[in-house]
This record gives structure tokens, sequence and C-alpha cells, in this order.
């Protein structure tokens, strides 16, 4: 790529080799599809919360709708009036309904039409914010949603000394993708047909499940949870992503909350526990320490069924920077395997691979 551009890639000897692989393992690509394939850029999904700017990713990943719609939802209720695990109990049910808008309406707009607008604007948010209750809604008692049928991913995020940003989050989709590489490349090829809803209501290995709008169809590129995302406030930014499947939204979410309602600092919000709902399977799955066990009861009495993930889950990548003063600061999740630095004229800060200022 660096040598040859596009035309080192997707043609000649490398694209041969890719080509003649993917046949060698039963499969059907063909030179022509390597021709065909474009890159495509679109406009981000922007909001607004707490009087900060959300600049994110847009459709086919499915990431800054939900994101502003989830904010959308929320800023209907006062958050920092509320306790705890009330607080926690609007953000699942903020999930919810935006994860049952993500299996009905969401997929690659060259296909279909997806009226983002509409999801995303507060009038929308006022209809279905009715939806919340104090207690559980069980995903069934939602209306016109698609009822079922019965890694992997890396993030960075980067500022320069000018400003200048970049959230970034690349994907094969499982550990290895496919479990291919072409030979002679030393390309490993993605699954991120998984991404794609098989049949309406049949769960992907995420347990996402989808509609028609995600069909598989030639040329047509699969709903993402993939979030790279700005949060501009006052004189500031943050640059924010994370890899982690279907809670990559609902990750940046909590952390997001957490910065535009002042609580902690920067690596606080990354290393916040974390929890999610996704419409289907309706169950609050929740980190190893996600959630405690006084939380975890209330939850409970609410109506709420409760599934401890054994792992710590996600690796987010945050920076945070003043635009007037020019401070930076950097965190690597301290979960997973990343480092956080900042450089000041070639000389390189770093603190624990996981602070940097």
């Amino acid at each position: 790529l660096a040598i040859g551009g596009r035309n080192g890639f997707y043609q000649g000897e490398t694209a041969d080799k890719l080509v003649q692989s993917v046949k060698m393992a039963g499969g059907i690509w063909s030179q022509a599809d390597l021709d065909a394939y474009q890159v495509v850029e679109r406009k981000p999904v922007t909001g607004s919360y707490k009087g900060a700017r959300i600049v994110s990713a847009a459709l086919p990943s499915s990431g800054g709708i939900l994101l502003v719609e989830m904010f959308n939802i929320l800023s209907g209720f006062d958050l920092d009036a509320l306790s705890p695990v009330q607080q926690k109990q609007k953000l699942i049910e903020a999930m919810r309904l935006a994860y049952r808008d993500r299996a009905e309406f969401l997929g690659d707009t060259d296909f279909i039409q997806v009226d983002q607008a509409w999801l995303t604007s507060m009038a929308y948010a006022d209809k279905i914010r009715k939806n919340i209750t104090d207690r559980a809604t069980p995903s069934d008692f939602l209306s016109d949603a698609p009822l079922p049928e019965g890694e992997n991913t890396t993030h960075f995020s980067v500022v320069d000394g000018e400003g200048n940003r970049v959230a970034a989050t690349l994907s094969v989709n499982h550990p290895f993708g496919s479990g291919l590489v072409a030979a002679g490349t030393g390309v490993v090829l993605n699954n991120e047909m998984d991404d794609f809803s098989a049949s309406p209501g049949v769960e992907n290995s995420y347990g996402l499940i989808g509609s028609k709008a995600n069909a598989i169809s030639a040329g047509k590129r699969p709903l993402s949870s993939m979030t790279p995302t700005f949060v501009e406030k006052d004189d500031s930014v943050l640059v924010i992503g994370t890899p982690g499947g279907s809670r990559i939204i609902t990750m940046l979410l909590i952390a997001i909350l957490d910065y535009l309602h002042n609580r902690g600092g920067l690596y606080d919000w990354v290393a916040q526990g974390r929890f999610h709902h996704q419409y289907y399977p309706d169950v609050v799955q929740f980190e190893l320490g996600g959630l405690s066990k006084a939380e975890q009861n209330e939850l409970s009495q609410l109506g709420y069924e409760l599934w401890e993930i054994q792992r710590k889950y996600g690796n987010m990548m945050a920076v945070l920077r003043n635009n007037t003063t020019g401070r930076v600061q950097a965190v690597s999740d301290p979960r997973r395997h990343g480092s956080a630095e900042v450089r000041t004229e070639g000389v390189g800060s770093l603190a624990g691979n996981r602070w940097a200022e």
C-alpha cells in the first residue's frame, strides 16, 4: 500500500494470492470482486449532550446513531439526582431501546433507506422514552420489535500538537478473523460476514439479532458496532474508542457520561465498571466487578436478569486535549495490553503504559 497504493493491494501479485488462497479454502472470491471494491467516505453522525458536541461513526457502523440516540433518551432524566442504581437502570433501558432500533432499522444505506435524522432527533427520543419506567421493561413488550425465532478489533486515539485528531477502530471481527492467512501475503482475512443478519431474528455470534435491513447482499457492507468518537466540549476535545464487539457502543456511553457529568478524571472514565444490554438476549451483562453485590440485588428486585461475564472486556483508548492550554492527557485501558504516551518535541512521556500527560 505504501509503495503501490490501492493497485498494489487490490491488483497484481498480492491480489492474485488473496484470490487463490480464498478459492483453495473453498471460497468464491474473484479478481472482479477486488476490482469492484471502493472505500466510501460518509459524514459522521453528530449530536449533543450537556453542552458537548458528539461526533461519531456513520453507517454501516451502528455506533454513532445508537450513541446519539441513547444520549438523547438520557437527556430527559436528571441523572445527577438519581441514586447509582437508578442511574444504571435508566442506562440499561436506553441501551435496550437503542439496540432494538439497531435490530429493526439499521443497515448499509447504499441498499436501504435509514431515517437517521429521525432516529437521532430529540422528538424521537421523547417518544420512545415513554417506554422507560422504574423497573425492567421486557424486550418482547416493546412495540414493532423483531422477535427471535426460538475479537478481532483494535482501537487507537491520537491528537497532535495542533489539535488534529484521529479515532480509528479496525477489526477482523473474531480473534484471527476467518482463521485464514492468504499465502505469501501475511494478510489475515476477516469474518465480517457474521455481522450480517443471516435471517430475521436469528442471533449472530455476539447474540445480536437483525432484520432484512441488514440482510446479506452482493456488494453490501455489514452493520458494525465500531464507534470511534470525538466529544467536543468548551475548549476541550476527548478522542475515544474501544474494541469489544456488540458492547463497544455501551462502553463508550458509560465513559462519556462520566466525563460529561464530571465524575472523576480520564483514568476513572476508562477504568469504570461496565454493563450492557442489547435488546436480545433480554439480560443485563456485566463484567467481573462491573456491578456491586448491592446493585445486583437492587436490579434483580426491579425485574432484571443479570449475567456476570467472568472476565473484563474492552480495551479503551482515550486522549483529552485542552485546546487553549495545549495540555494533553492519555489513558490506555488497564484491563488489557496497550500504552498511553504523550510526546513533547520528540521526547516521549510514558507512565506505566497506562497514563501519560
